[in-house]
């Protein structure tokens, strides 16, 4: 979890300062592939825990 929160504060950070500094924005392209990326770490883990487990 900690994982997780931590990307999610760099992408947005560097998406920060890819639109306010000119000439930066390929920092909001890299901030918007960290929170992608992101994502889908998150969701992959997600699914490995609730995949084998059975309500009876």
């Amino acid at each position: 979890m900690a994982l997780f929160l931590f990307l999610i504060l760099v992408a947005i950070v560097l998406g920060i300062i890819g639109t306010v500094a000119a000439g930066l924005s390929y920092l909001l392209i890299i901030g918007i592939v960290v929170f992608v990326a992101d994502l889908v770490l998150s969701g992959v883990r997600w699914s490995r825990r609730s995949h084998g487990h059975f309500v009876r």
